[in-house]
């Protein structure tokens, strides 16, 4: 009868240990990295000409906001809280009243694009602007490569 109280009491030891190891993983795991959070991860492009379909592309880049800024971007943090200040609204940032560019009216249109996922949903948005300068004078970080 000692021997399998014994043996019962070193199971026991041995359950509460592994328990006590699990809840040791489980907490570690449970750090940052693991958090969940809704993708954000964008291919931007800026072409010549008038619409995706036929334009040029002459530069693209990745940008990526969740869990923090990345890509081949060069200014990743400043585009995603430019996004993340528009809620993921591109039509928003081709604004550029107030600027105070001064554009000549030549007709040498620009496109930008932005294909992906910002936070969870679909994207997929072009816009056609007059030139580049009237796209630089949108003041965003976010086409600026």
């Amino acid at each position: 009868m000692r021997y399998t109280i014994g043996a019962l009491g070193a199971a026991a030891a041995l359950a509460v240990g592994c328990l006590a190891s699990t809840t040791a993983v489980a907490h570690a795991q449970s750090g940052e990295e693991s958090r969940l959070y809704a993708p954000s991860a964008l291919i931007l492009t800026v072409g010549k000409g008038e619409d995706a379909a036929t334009a040029a592309v002459q530069r693209a880049v990745t940008l990526r906001c969740t869990p923090r800024p990345g890509g081949d971007h060069p200014a990743p943090a400043e585009a995603c809280t430019q996004l993340r200040a528009v809620n993921g609204e591109f039509a928003a940032l081709t604004d550029t009243a107030g600027s105070g560019t001064v554009c000549t009216r030549i007709w040498d249109p620009v496109v930008v694009t932005a294909e992906g996922v910002w936070e969870g949903r679909r994207v997929s948005w072009t816009h056609t602007f007059a030139n580049q300068c009237v796209l630089d004078g949108t003041q965003g970080s976010v086409f600026s490569f």
